[in-house]
């Protein structure tokens, strides 16, 4: 290409300054056999296969300009089509290398522990198992879990999280992310080729060789619109001089000029840059999307349903209130509860035993325990049967209707109620609450002014609690109770309600309703093959203030594409009616088409560098 626009150069100066016509002809001719070698190549490919594509229009314009003797500009032409292509190669190369240019992030060495000593070892030679030592300010060279030590840990190239997380024995890791102050021992459980790094990396790629509707729809249009072209150009070439006698000269230069004008490059390539910008942009901010289609998609969304448990609260219930009812203190009543939950997996069951546990008590020792599916369990503690668990498990044993303004006062704050007592009374009451996320209310007030318009929360849990978390966050309407097959059909009549719709939750207890949504969400997936692989969005973070992001990243693309597919119409009919009068020149026909398609491409490329908020 360089080679071409000097021999352009030499045929100026020959030609204009020493008026050596056949030397500067020879000069042009090698621009054009230089420049414009490949694409004449492939035009004469297509043109053989009544392919008209691109360049098939621009190896005709180059081939009619040198048999009229324009050698001069059929070399311009020759010359900025492969300036053209070369910028629009680059830019596109250049969005998807911002992403591929995480695989650096990772170390190419890691220093591992083995036949009792320290030794330093490719990447490549790290075995699942191994453990590597990691200093202060060192990446992981691999995903782990930390065996020995403390610290904080950057997460962003995989989370997107700006503030460093604290780890310390039994936290993941992962492969490019950052160590803080301490030192860490990390047991490997990926190779480095498994890594949710060069997932992320593969899944992305993925995603950007996909092709968005916009795309398809430009592609199809493409398909019809160049022959037309091609047989309005071959018209305008013949019709004047064969029915009017006009002379054949200009009639042919004027449709050579439409010929390249007419070059749909601006509008074919304005929606792929756009999306692969947009995608390598949430890459980087800790948010997977699989393709171009959930990006336009996500562009367009008006309603937002959201799982409550791991969604919009943290999914580990805590222990709020101690409720002693029959002459028990609050100390003995905890301990009890936790020396029969003891022996439960039930995610309530723990947190009572946490509770228990960081004030101190000494479990009480139980024996015979036995689970109540549904409600709860029992134990024997001191020789006698002690019974915690619902609400239900209490009304087929004990009474609790002298208490049901306590109970309704716990459940009117949104929390779960646990009860504690034998076959005869009760003994007191537990209050859990799983905790709203610090963000959660300003992520929906975030939506709102994103342009979502409807936030429905769906839940298993009872009623109470979901519309007491739904009165906290701003929802605007609550479904409750939900089996994972109902929570489906819920997303089934929202879609039928309000049209397409966005659903969030964790990526697995939410998996029906995820994928029958318009765009399933999943949050929290980092160092998760099942989500990653099958959500059309994944949040790596367990962070919803990404969601309002996510929207408006969306809408921006959809704007740009518009503006890209508008801009390049509106240039291409301009440049066509300046085509008749002969207003237009070839050359200045190849660097308007140029100029449009460079244009457009600097504009989906502010994708790029979009940031939050």
């Amino acid at each position: 290409m360089a080679t071409a626009g000097l021999l352009i150069l030499v045929g100026w100066i020959v030609e204009y300054g020493g008026g050596n016509v056949p030397l500067s002809h020879a000069a042009f001719a090698a621009a054009i056999l230089i420049g414009g070698y490949a694409t004449i190549r492939q035009g004469l490919r297509a043109l053989a296969h009544l392919r008209f594509d691109m360049n098939g229009m621009m190896t005709g314009a180059v081939i009619g300009a040198a048999l009229l003797g324009q050698w001069e500009e059929g070399a311009v032409v020759a010359f900025l089509y492969a300036v053209s292509n070369w910028l629009e190669g680059y830019t596109m190369d250049r969005a998807r290398r911002s992403i591929h240019a995480l695989t650096d992030l990772a170390p190419k060495e890691a220093r591992v522990r083995r036949d009792g000593g320290e030794m330093v070892i490719s990447v490549e030679e790290v075995r699942v198992g191994d453990i590597l030592l990691v200093r202060p300010g060192e990446k992981f060279a691999t995903d782990g879990v930390v065996r020995a030590g403390t610290s904080a840990v950057d997460q962003a190239p995989i989370t997107g999280e700006s503030v460093p997380v604290d780890k310390g024995p039994g936290e993941p890791v992962y492969a490019g992310t950052l160590n803080g102050h301490g030192a860490l021992e990390v047991e490997v459980t990926r190779r480095v080729a498994d890594t949710t790094l060069a997932r992320i990396i593969h899944l992305v790629e993925k995603a950007q060789a996909q092709r968005a509707p916009s795309q398809r729809l430009v592609e199809r249009f493409a398909r019809v619109y160049t022959p037309v072209v091609f047989g309005l150009a071959l018209g305008l070439m013949v019709v004047p001089s064969l029915l009017f006698g006009l002379p054949w000269g200009p009639w042919i230069y004027r449709g050579l000029a439409l010929l390249i004008v007419s070059c749909p490059c601006a509008l074919v390539v304005s929606t792929p840059v756009t999306i692969v910008s947009a995608i390598a942009n949430a890459a980087r901010h800790g948010v997977l999307i699989k393709g171009g289609a959930y990006l336009e998609e996500l562009g367009r969304l008006k309603v937002i349903a959201m799982d409550k448990t791991g969604t919009l609260t943290r999914g580990k219930p805590e222990v709020t209130d101690v409720i002693p009812l029959d002459g028990q203190g609050a100390a003995e009543l905890l301990a009890l509860a936790a020396g029969v939950e003891v022996h439960s997996e039930h995610p309530l069951a723990r947190a009572i035993v946490q509770a228990a546990e960081r004030q101190g008590f000494a479990l009480p020792i139980s024996t015979g325990f036995t689970a109540i599916p549904g409600k709860g369990g029992r134990a024997v503690l001191n020789g006698q049967t002690i019974y915690v668990g619902s609400l239900r498990l209490s009304a087929g044993l004990m009474d609790h209707q002298r208490n049901r303004k306590t109970v309704e006062a716990v459940e009117s704050e949104g929390k779960t109620v646990v009860v504690v007592g034998t076959a005869e009374r009760l003994l007191g009451i537990l209050a859990l609450e799983d905790q709203l996320r610090p963000q959660s209310r300003q992520a929906v007030i975030d939506l709102r002014a994103a342009g979502i318009q409807h936030v429905a929360l769906l839940t298993g849990d009872n009623r109470v609690t979901a519309e007491a978390i739904a009165r906290q966050v701003g929802a605007d309407t609550v479904r409750a109770e939900l089996l994972p097959d109902q929570k489906l059909e819920a997303v089934r009549a929202l879609q039928a309600e309000f049209g397409s719709l966005a659903m969030v939750g964790d990526g697995v207890n939410d998996a029906p309703a995820l994928a029958a949504s318009s765009v399933g969400i999943a949050m929290g997936v980092a160092g998760s093959d099942v989500a990653l692989e099958t959500a059309d969005v994944a949040l790596m973070a367990d962070d919803l203030s990404k969601l309002p992001f996510l929207m408006r990243l969306g809408q921006a693309t959809v704007r740009v594409i518009r503006q890209n597919i508008a801009f390049a119409l509106v240039i291409k009919a301009v440049a066509i009616l300046a085509v008749f009068p002969g207003w237009l020149t070839l050359w200045l026909a190849v660097l308007g088409d140029m100029g449009a398609t460079v244009l457009v491409i600097l504009n989906g490329m502010r994708l790029a560098a979009r940031r939050e908020g």
